[in-house]
């Protein structure tokens, strides 16, 4: 009987990423984009023309996984075609960087099971072949730290002058692990890091000065800084409000530093005007908490970096 549970338990997983594959490449139809020709040129790609390799071994990917591997370099920024395991990483004295996430890839094949040998040379037919998935994590080389040179890839230089000195004092000096890279800009509070895509993504690159503020505004709310609660879903009225904290915050650091960005989008004004019609008491919060949130930042900077060095109340 447990040998019977196990195999319906891997029916059952085999199917599973069967489905999960198929949904991952019919998304990527669904968004215009044909995920078996070589999407280079796009502007969120950094990578070099080529096909996907293990860093260690230097083989590369095949069949799917290249499909794979691909989307993930230009959904999520990389500048390297090379990856490998979490363990790969550690064996080459490297690690992969706290909250960083994986991508899953498939190693194909097919066995036949004693079973079926014995049933075969008892029918006298041909025995058949069971075909299997098995599923491996691995990280792209640019999510790890501390690689050897030769697998290291280094990010390429963001063009002098995108990023103002004021603003990336100000980053510097809070203390935040700020990343640049990938295609998401976002602040993870269980790992209490600041992911923003390069300024060169950005059809204005002044605007990623909004971004990264705002972004970095979030992380001002981690339980070690000034500890507000971040634990608002995704589509809720906390995490709405929280949004229009941060992006109260990021135009007072704007105003604070000299830098003019445009406003965000409508469709982010939409989900703030629910939360104010909702509560006529919000935008006092909202503007209360991002003022300590900007003063916070600022009150970190040098003294003698040239700007207002104080928040707009």
């Amino acid at each position: 009987m447990p040998h019977a549970s196990r195999t319906t338990r891997s029916g059952a997983d085999r199917t599973s990423l069967y489905a999960e594959i198929t949904a991952q490449i019919i998304a990527e139809l669904e968004a215009g984009r044909l995920p078996w020709v070589q999407p280079w040129g796009t502007p969120n790609t950094a990578a070099p023309l080529g096909l996907p390799r293990n860093a260690t071994s230097g083989r590369t990917y095949a069949g799917v996984n290249i499909l794979i591997l691909w989307d993930a370099v230009v959904t999520r920024g990389f500048s390297a075609q090379s990856w490998l395991t979490y363990r790969q990483a550690l064996a080459l004295g490297g690690n992969v960087r706290k909250g960083e996430r994986g991508t899953t890839i498939v190693y194909a094949d097919r066995f036949i099971p004693d079973r079926e040998r014995q049933r075969a040379r008892e029918d006298g037919d041909e025995a058949q072949a069971i075909h299997f998935l098995k599923r491996f994590t691995v990280f792209n080389c640019n999510q790890c730290d501390g690689l050897p040179d030769g697998i290291a890839v280094a990010p390429p230089p963001i063009p002098e002058g995108l990023i103002l000195p004021r603003a990336e004092t100000l980053i510097r000096a809070s203390g935040i692990d700020f990343r640049i890279g990938g295609a998401r800009a976002f602040y993870s509070p269980q790992h209490d890091y600041v992911q923003v895509p390069p300024p060169q993504a950005f059809f204005e690159p002044v605007n990623w000065h909004r971004t990264a503020l705002h972004e970095g505004a979030h992380a001002t709310g981690h339980p070690s800084r000034l500890n507000r609660d971040l634990s608002g879903s995704f589509g809720s009225r906390k995490y709405a409000l929280e949004e229009l904290v941060a992006e109260i915050a990021s135009a007072y650091l704007c105003a604070a530093l000299g830098i003019v960005p445009t406003v965000r989008h409508a469709d982010y004004i939409g989900s703030w005007l629910d939360v104010l019609r909702a509560d006529d008491h919000a935008i006092l919060r909202a503007a209360s908490a991002a003022s300590k949130a900007a003063d916070y930042l600022l009150g970190l900077m040098p003294a003698d970096v040239e700007g207002d060095g104080q928040a707009v109340a």
